[in-house]
């Protein structure tokens, strides 16, 4: 009688923690499904292929020499761990009255075909038009001795070159590799991304819901189980009076 008590308690416990194992299962797939919407939806919006980014790098900080994006979040400028939004827009719209010159988003200039496709975010100083393509002179505005929002020299101008044709001109950047400008800034957040992006990172987050999911079915198993035994305390304690 008591085996097979144990056994209808544990067919119960199997069952349960399917059905609970196949709900999780389904929210995470519909979580997924409407991350991967809103992104594509972002894109759309926005007109750009990369709408959310950020910050890696502290050459866009004028607090030299070190950015560390959380000491001084509210400055007017870029830092390490912002999160920017980007917008795609035409290269002839791109505002480049210094120091109040749009700040823009371009795929890195590359010197040979083997080389990996890399994101910068820089300030524009100037534009040029050649032939129908519009070209950018830019300068990081923590770097060179006039930072920002002191005019720069032009020799301390970013200086551009790509293999392609039509890519780079005289140390300036093509439209052809212009992704967007960025609209807004969020400060800290862009930390989150650079956590996830990290191997450590990502190995970190997946433990983490790994314990949440398994935590999250314990509890309530062993809550139900605990209910069972009193239940069937109880009912040998009526038996036997």
């Amino acid at each position: 009688m008591q085996f097979q008590s144990q056994k209808s308690r544990m067919t119960r416990f199997i069952k349960g923690y399917g059905k609970k194992f196949l709900n999780a299962f389904i929210l995470l797939i519909l979580i997924v499904i409407g991350f991967l919407g809103f992104w594509f939806a972002l894109r759309m919006t926005l007109n750009t292929e990369c709408p959310l980014l950020p910050v890696s790098s502290g050459n866009m900080c004028i607090v030299q020499p070190q950015c560390d994006g959380l000491s001084h979040p509210f400055e007017p400028i870029l830092h390490v761990g912002d999160l920017i939004i980007v917008q795609g827009v035409d290269a002839r719209s791109v505002e480049v009255a210094y120091p109040e010159s749009d700040v823009i988003v371009f795929h890195m200039p590359k010197l040979n075909s083997y080389q990996k496709d890399e994101l910068i975010i820089t300030r524009v100083v100037a534009k040029e038009e050649r032939d129908g393509i519009v070209y950018f002179r830019t300068k990081s505005d923590g770097e060179g001795i006039h930072i920002w929002p002191e005019i720069p020299d032009i020799s301390e101008c970013d200086r551009w070159y790509d293999y392609r044709e039509n890519h780079t001109l005289n140390d300036m950047i093509s439209e052809k590799l212009l992704v967007g400008k960025v609209i807004l800034r969020i400060p800290w957040v862009g930390h989150i991304a650079l956590f996830m992006h990290k191997s450590s990172g990502i190995f970190i987050i997946i433990v983490f819901m790994v314990i949440l999911v398994v935590v999250g079915f314990s509890i309530p198993a062993f809550s139900s189980e605990k209910v069972e035994v009193k239940q069937g305390e109880d009912g040998e304690k009526i038996a036997e009076t």
